[in-house]
């Protein structure tokens, strides 16, 4: 009976070992799966990478900068065409409705 019992705790064991393999088999290629699954969603949104944010972050910030210094600039020279007088703010001007043909 000893030996019997022995043998069906062997073939229990090799069981589980088995199912553990199988398991962590399974784990391995459901995470390459969604990942692959992931990678591919993100390549489909069309994201931009972090270092290119950040060039254009810098170019829109030097075109503020510079935007700022013409401004300042045309102010300067509008107020030495008009004879010395302070040159009236310029108003920003809205942007015009798109005329779609409709009545």
């Amino acid at each position: 009976m000893t030996q019997t019992s022995n043998r069906l705790f062997d073939e229990f064991a090799r069981l589980v070992t088995d199912a553990t393999g199988v398991a962590q088999g399974l784990k391995r290629e459901i995470d390459t799966m969604v990942k692959t699954q992931a990678e591919r969603f993100l390549a489909d949104m069309d994201l931009v990478r972090r270092d290119e944010f950040e060039v254009v972050r810098e170019m829109a910030s030097a075109a503020r900068a510079e935007n700022e210094r013409l401004t300042a600039r045309l102010a300067e020279l509008e107020e030495k065409l008009a004879g010395g007088k302070p040159a009236p703010k310029a108003a920003k001007k809205a942007p015009k409705a798109k005329d779609d043909g409709e009545a």
